[in-house]
């Protein structure tokens, strides 16, 4: 224990808060916090290059041995023209020299627009952005301790809270409204209530072809125009386009047609569970996960050259003891790294799944699993983190505190992937010499007042006082301050950069379930 006085230590805690307060009144540039969207990430590598071209190799021989079964016409008319056969089994085959061929022509970079333009980011090269994805089919209570069905009012409150989240960059669907009985409604009424909560970059999932048209309609209604979405898109579509092992899902791939007919991005999502529908072999995993990818990206590609799309290879992993999926494991951790690493080294748009606790509430086991899971994707240059925040019992429950949770996580796995920068200022010679000669501490130095934000970033709601102020403040844990934070955003954040005058054209022209009022005034947020 140290013999330092009480009130000696607290006098110097006042003065650093002191500064701290005043450094942060002052703000800085969105271009020199400590953190932003699309650092550069790729220091991790648990692939070296002769290992990404092994996977690679396996893959193109998996999709020109085995190819993929289930091709719809379009895919058809797409690929055997340029090359590739369909056997006798039906299985759509595709030779290597065309493969390479759509990787030469794919998007190597996109714009992933935001309703707000300031918003938006780029997707590609070596920056690493982290969001939201899912199809939860229940939200964790915190008053209740159980889980509820979700519905369309969680799909736009979970989008409002979304919006305000500094670390969180995209935001796709984290959860299905089960109350949209028809799949129409839930394509329509999920991208809508979207598009009204955030103003960030969003993504949804859609499950006809004709679901696609329709919302990209509501979209350019909301814009404007017809055609302005496919100028700028500001919504990806999650396609799962592939039933491992290599098999086409039917109404997926229709809809990726379509997706491409609209302008649509898409993530070109696999996801194998590795001992179920995929090899239980890590490496195995990788690679079928790798050829079903390139499988659509050239399809898409022989339709549309340069179409952007995201390599979507989200491998999941099994409990090999029950069969069950672990999204919070070591395994998983490493194989999507793994998988993020592969795309990139394409050169292609790389997105993963991380994130995704195993456990039913957000405690300390969903802590350890989202950051073991998200730092590696994280470091490993994933461009696009889906998953990163929200999501607990193996993706099939959502947190609305754990996305406040998860949102400090975000900002601190950021800060390490944007690492140290080593340059004579900040190596500090002659900061350290003037404190020698001078006070004998850095607090008070003009460098320590200059980086507070440009070099360092702070927690919302997770707790760094000492125990005894951590008692006088009321001893609460961080759900129960993130439960308060949820309540206040809430209760207060409508976003309104979609006119009401706009709104009203929307719901003349489509069935649109969200009650007009919630727009405004939140029943079940009530301020």
């Amino acid at each position: 224990m140290s013999d330092t006085p009480a009130t000696t230590r607290r006098s110097g805690r006042a003065g650093g808060r002191a500064a701290r307060v005043a450094a942060r009144a002052a703000g800085v540039p969105e271009d020199e916090k400590a953190v932003r969207p699309g650092l550069a990430g790729g220091r991790y590598r648990p692939l070296d290059d002769d290992q990404c071209r092994t996977v690679y190799e396996t893959a193109l021989t998996l999709l020109e041995e085995y190819g993929i079964g289930g091709p719809i016409p379009e895919f058809v008319d797409a690929v055997v023209p340029n090359g590739g056969w369909l056997d006798d089994d039906g299985r759509l085959r595709f030779p290597r020299e065309l493969v390479e061929e759509a990787i030469g022509l794919a998007a190597k970079e996109f714009t992933w627009h935001g309703l707000d333009e300031s918003r938006s980011i780029v997707v590609g090269g070596d920056r690493v952005h982290f969001g939201t994805a899912g199809a939860a089919v229940s939200v964790w209570e915190h008053e209740t301790r159980r889980h509820r069905p979700s519905d369309l009012q969680d799909i736009y409150d979970v989008a409002r809270l979304v919006d305000t989240l500094e670390h969180v960059h995209f935001h796709v669907r984290t959860l299905v409204a089960r109350d949209m009985v028809e799949a129409r409604d839930l394509d329509l009424n999920t991208a809508y209530a979207l598009a009204m909560g955030t103003t960030k970059p969003i993504g949804t999932s859609f499950f006809q072809p004709e679901h696609v048209h329709e919302v990209v309609d509501m979209f350019d209604a909301i814009l404007g125009r017809p055609g302005a979405f496919a100028e700028k898109p500001f919504c990806v579509a999650n396609n799962t386009f592939v039933v491992p092992p290599l098999r086409y899902a039917e109404d997926a791939v229709r809809s990726m047609v379509a997706q491409v007919e609209t302008g649509m991005p898409i993530n070109l999502l696999s996801a194998g569970q590795a001992g179920a529908t995929s090899p239980a072999a890590l490496a195995g995993s990788l690679a079928q996960a790798l050829a079903e990818c390139l499988s659509a990206l050239t399809c898409v590609n022989m339709m549309r050259p340069g179409h952007p799309c995201v390599m979507g290879m989200w491998p999941f992993v099994s409990d090999l003891r029950t069969g069950a999926m672990t999204g919070g494991s070591g395994e998983e951790a490493v194989l999507n790294a793994a998988a993020a690493q592969v795309a990139n080294w394409l050169g292609l748009p790389s997105g993963v799944a991380a994130g995704m606790a195993d456990s039913k509430v957000p405690d300390n086991q969903a802590g350890h699993e989202k950051g073991l899971t998200v730092t590696l994707a994280g470091h490993a240059g994933a461009n696009l983190v889906y998953e990163s925040a929200g999501m607990l019992a193996s993706l099939l429950a959502c947190s609305y505190e754990a996305l406040v949770i998860d949102n400090d996580m975000l900002g601190a796995i950021n800060r390490t992937v944007r690492g140290i920068e080593l340059t004579p200022d900040k190596l500090s010679v002659e900061t350290i010499g003037s404190v020698i000669h001078g006070d004998g501490h850095f607090l008070g130095q003009d460098q320590t007042l200059s980086i507070m934000q440009s070099e360092y970033i702070y927690p919302e709601v997770g707790d760094r006082l000492s125990p005894d102020d951590w008692f006088d403040a009321g001893a609460t844990s961080v759900d129960e301050r993130a439960r308060i934070r949820v309540r206040e955003v809430l209760s207060s954040h409508f976003p309104s950069h979609i006119p009401p005058e706009v709104d009203a054209a929307v719901r003349e022209r489509f069935d649109i379930r969200l009650p007009v009022g919630e727009l405004t005034a939140s029943s079940r947020w009530p301020a």
